[in-house]
């Protein structure tokens, strides 16, 4: 398959809870892109596991996987009132489901398992052929789109990152222990970072964004600045070759 898309695709990958869904949305809203997130696919892939017994006593029956990914669709909608895009599976729209503790708890679990990877990224393939996009998760510029006109790898302390997550659950009512949330996005670290199929890492080419300090803002200032010269670069560098 040819990864080269003729429309414009930023890839935006980082550590949970570090803003990439907040800012991969501003950007697009900005220059009128589709947003997509990514992580929210595996998310909703999980919660369906979760409520049809694939996951059961902390295991992974990973030999009812296909079955299950065979009669899944994951789509997003805008909510044009709210202004925001909502996760749709099979229909129904699960965007409070799969932000719960209990889908973090297993998100990266299930998602390092190839044929939960192949499926997604044959969907996220798909959606860029005609549209331009911006789409973010663990390894869109390494993985998805290694052609991708754009990549920033996003990151920021522990501390701001749980606070952050621990704030976006609370403001939705969720319960939630801040020392917990803290645990879980250790844990999803080191299994993002160390898993088989597409571990977490920042592609040779991308730009590092570290936010710790940043407000959304300044990290939008920091994205016009270099937006203008990186695209043109890019499509210089690729006419040249």
């Amino acid at each position: 398959m040819n990864l080269k898309s003729k429309n414009k695709i930023i890839a935006i990958d980082g550590y949970s809870s570090c803003g990439k869904s907040t800012f991969a949305k501003t950007i697009a809203k900005r220059l009128g892109y589709l947003y997509i997130d990514t992580g929210a696919m595996y998310r909703a892939f999980t919660l369906a596991c979760i409520r049809e017994g694939v996951i059961k006593n902390n295991n992974v029956k990973e030999d009812e996987i296909q079955e299950l990914l065979n009669n899944i669709y994951i789509d997003f909608k805008l909510n044009k009132t709210a202004g925001e895009y909502e996760t749709l599976m099979n229909g129904e729209n699960v965007e409070a489901s799969i932000r719960s503790t209990e889908v973090s708890r297993y998100v990266s679990t299930v998602s390092k398992l190839k044929p939960v990877r192949d499926k997604m990224v044959t969907i996220q393939r798909k959606i860029a052929e005609s549209k331009n996009i911006v789409m973010e998760g663990r390894d869109i510029g390494t993985v998805v789109f290694p052609c991708a006109n754009i990549k920033i790898f996003m990151t920021a302390s522990l501390e701001v990152r749980a606070r952050r997550r621990y704030m976006e659950l609370t403001e939705k009512g969720i319960k939630a222990d801040f020392e917990k949330v803290k645990e879980n996005i250790l844990y999803r670290d080191n299994i993002d970072e160390n898993r088989i199929e597409s571990p977490l890492k920042k592609a040779a080419d991308a730009t590092l964004l570290d936010n710790t300090d940043m407000t959304l803002k300044e990290q939008m200032e920091w994205f016009l600045k270099n937006f203008n010269n990186t695209l043109s670069e890019k499509e210089t560098k690729d006419h040249e070759n």
